[in-house]
């Protein structure tokens, strides 16, 4: 399966909760707050597991950088859906492409940064971000 359409497919399909079922098209995708050509659609929010786990596509723009900074008290998983960029975790640089995973753990320092083609990544946290 091609990652265009993997991450189409996320991007488009449903969320299962225990109450009822939720359109990811629906769900809008959102400027980061702090990085510019960064944008965050949430999937599965803090609200929805009494913040014991929470999911969003990350996607960031060409050549964008989603800078130095770290979840305290959470373990985030990356997994990369689209394109490819260079993940910078607590020292060691880490070259990312599609069907590649990372576990950054709690209170670690990683920041990311798009190649040119941009990077989707499909970010996972315990407990919720």
């Amino acid at each position: 399966m091609k990652t265009e359409v993997l991450q189409s497919k996320f991007e488009n399909g449903n969320t299962y909760l225990l109450a009822h079922t939720v359109s990811n098209s629906d769900k809008n995708w959102n400027q980061h707050p702090q990085f510019p050509g960064v944008y965050l659609k949430n999937l599965i929010t803090g609200d929805q597991t009494n913040n014991r786990f929470s999911s969003l596509i990350v996607r960031i723009d060409p050549g964008c950088i989603l800078d130095t900074h770290i979840h305290e008290g959470r373990t985030e998983l990356h997994e990369v859906m689209e394109g490819s960029g260079t993940c910078f975790l607590n020292g060691n640089e880490i070259h990312y492409s599609p069907g590649d995973c990372a576990v950054i753990p709690d209170d670690t320092v990683h920041k990311v940064i798009a190649g040119s083609n941009g990077l989707i990544i499909h970010a996972k946290f315990v407990p919720a971000l």
